[in-house]
């Protein structure tokens, strides 16, 4: 049950107590009718989890050529389009839970499905829902879609912008959704397709063709430049909150800056171990000329070293 089914519910039910309080004693039959409706309300009620949010929902249009105004969309260009759309959603949601393999099935892929619920008009293209895990159109309270909704847009908006704005968004990106993305994109360069993309009260679009097939090059292996090393130093600080750190490397004493990965589930317990000597594993992230961003995927206690 979704929440606006919940709440019609509930508001039945308080109708129903207002006409019960209005309807005399004397006329049982009638008390009896909206007793008995109050009744089975509750009874739903009772056996229902309290929906705590509405799905999360985007609408995803296309103009260019496989779009013939607002009227329709070729099938094959449609279908390929959104599958694309969906599976890179999937794959930045499932990202956040841990890193993915390089190959293979997306881990727990139901979990990140997508509904189409209706055609979006103004251009041409598709209304997108969250679909609940329990088939009941019940959410959690936290979604894992809105984020990978946020970090796929972002990444289209910085790949139109500088070398840096592009690294700050990719530096925390799982390499396998970043693939799924390029994949979206190539499909709409294939087909001289255009997107526009729009959930809540946000909005991400390309104005043209060109743009799309930027951010594709831009997004390409050959300018994202990605690798793991290995660093020693010591660190100089770490924000918990914010998730970033400041390191001290050995060979030139320069101090790097980057995020705290993921895989690291307290960062404010490296504080404690500031200023001693330690090596590092980062995921470096660099774009076109820009400075490369860091990642902390893991660090060695002190004492391993001695």
């Amino acid at each position: 049950m979704n929440l606006h089914e919940y709440q019609r519910l509930q508001a039945e039910r308080g109708e129903l107590d207002k006409l019960l309080a209005q309807t005399p004693e004397t006329d049982a039959i009638d008390r009896m009718s909206l007793q008995s409706r109050k009744d089975s309300i509750e009874k739903v009620l009772a056996t229902v989890p309290t929906p705590i949010r509405e799905p999360v929902r985007a609408k995803l249009t296309f103009r260019g050529k496989p779009v013939v105004k607002s009227y329709g969309i070729l099938a094959e260009f449609g279908a390929l389009a959104v599958n694309r759309f969906a599976d890179a959603i999937a794959a930045f949601a499932a990202s956040m839970a841990g890193p993915l393999g390089a190959r293979g099935a997306i881990p727990n892929r139901d979990d990140f499905q997508l509904l189409i619920t209706g055609t979006a008009l103004g251009s041409f293209g598709f209304e997108l829902e969250e679909r609940a895990k329990d088939g009941e159109m019940y959410f959690e309270e936290f979604s894992s879609i809105e984020p990978a909704i946020d970090k796929a847009s972002a990444l289209m908006k910085a790949s139109l912008g500088s070398d840096d704005d592009l690294a700050d968004a990719a530096s925390d990106i799982d390499p396998r959704a970043l693939i799924s993305l390029r994949d979206f994109l190539r499909t709409l360069v294939e087909h001289e397709a255009i997107c526009s993309l729009e959930y809540k009260d946000k909005c991400f679009r390309f104005c043209d063709s060109g743009e799309v097939r930027r951010s594709q090059e831009r997004l390409s292996q050959d300018n994202i430049r990605e690798k793991e090393e290995q660093i020693e130093g010591a660190f100089q600080g770490v924000l918990p909150k914010r998730r970033t750190f400041e390191f001290k490397l050995s060979s030139t004493q320069e101090i790097i800056a980057g995020k705290v990965g993921a895989g690291i589930a307290d960062a404010g317990v490296i504080n404690r171990i500031l200023n001693q000597p330690t090596k590092i594993c980062v995921h470096t992230t660099c774009v076109g000329t820009g400075r490369p961003r860091y990642v902390l995927l893991k660090y060695e206690e002190p004492s391993s070293l001695e």
